[in-house]
């Protein structure tokens, strides 16, 4: 294997999501604009050089690798990629293996894609889920269907895999929903995941007025529910509580209330061969040119390691840091796959 890759604050990377495609079903208001204008073909990495890049990070020292998009599983031929990764799950060997291949999805290709992630070897999903009621779903989603994705949900299920729902908190659009996706999670045996809205691109929706501080939510849920505080910790931006009376796990991820970045054990590889190694944060390095340039995997793995030693100890969100620019970051979710 490779020299491991280490950061400036002694933060060793294990952890890579990928982004396979920038485009999406959905237009959630939170994540994109209404009127999306998505790369070319020729911008994004075809599928061998997602393929040579994932397998260097693997090489050295990366364990789990998320894949991402936008919707990745809109991609046409997108279970060969997870084949090919599939390969290197529990490896044998001294030249690297993966411990874990996931997806995030919104969903709406679950129900014709979830027995072909299995096969591949994913055990996991999280799946992008806003609301339980349908006008609802669609306004946020803008486009969604929220039968659609129940589809998906249930065809996960069906096909053995272990779900989170990722639900991003929006004050007065799903704050009364907490409750029943609780329950509702309960009743599936799924787990619950709460993010608070994060400022990246123009979405065309004004955040501030959206923004909920999940530490209200928690002192709310916790007069209804017994929140059991776990010691679970996987260097990833979630804080896990054990809900009693389902059984299942409650995750808040609180990037404006709670800094969780030092233990940050993961980077981003765009769909275009940016690598970000931190979501809240612009510093790129691109990898496409090179890599398309001839460059060798010594070479590539030079120039991650040196972003990597730019990791910034902490990133720093801002909802409405300027009354005129509600997103901190230009860069949309999207991009990055969150």
């Amino acid at each position: 294997m490779g020299t491991p890759f280490l950061d400036s604050l002694g933060r060793t990377v294990t952890y890579l999501r990928v982004s396979v495609t920038d485009r999406c079903d959905m237009r959630c208001v939170y994540c994109m604009s209404e009127t999306m204008s998505f790369l070319p073909k020729a911008e994004i990495l075809t599928y061998a050089e997602l393929e040579r890049l994932c397998a260097a990070f693997i090489r050295s020292g990366v364990t789990r690798l998320r894949v991402t998009g936008g919707e990745p599983l809109v991609r046409r031929d997108v279970g060969d990629f997870f084949q090919a990764m599939g390969k290197w799950l529990h490896r044998p060997g001294g030249n690297g293996h993966l411990d874990e291949l996931t997806v995030t999805t919104n969903g709406s290709r679950l129900a014709e894609h979830a027995g072909m992630l299995a096969g591949a070897g994913v055990r996991r999903v999280n799946i992008s889920l806003d609301s339980l009621d349908s006008e609802k779903f669609r306004r946020i989603t803008r486009r969604g269907n929220l039968d659609q994705t129940l589809a998906g949900v249930r065809a996960a299920r069906l096909a053995g895999l272990a779900i989170r729902i990722n639900t991003v908190a929006m004050a007065g659009v799903n704050d009364d929903e907490f409750d029943t996706l609780l329950a509702w999670c309960g009743e599936i045996g799924a787990d619950l995941c709460l993010i608070e809205t994060m400022p990246m691109g123009e979405t065309g929706e004004d955040r501030t007025d959206r923004y909920l501080p999940l530490s209200a939510v928690r002192t709310e849920l916790s007069r209804r529910w017994t929140l059991e505080p776990l010691a679970e910790r996987t260097g990833g931006p979630a804080c896990y509580l054990r809900v009693r009376e389902t059984g299942r796990k409650l995750g808040l991820i609180t990037p404006m209330t709670h800094n969780f970045c030092e233990s940050c054990n993961r980077v981003r590889l765009s769909c275009t061969g940016q690598l970000y190694p931190c979501l809240g944060d612009e510093g790129a390095t691109d990898l496409r040119h090179p890599l398309r340039e001839g460059a060798s995997d010594a070479e590539l793995l030079h120039l991650v390691q040196s972003a990597i030693l730019r990791k910034p100890k902490g990133h720093d969100f801002v909802i409405g840091r300027r009354a005129d620019d509600p997103a901190a970051m230009r860069r949309h979710m999207s991009v990055t796959g969150g």
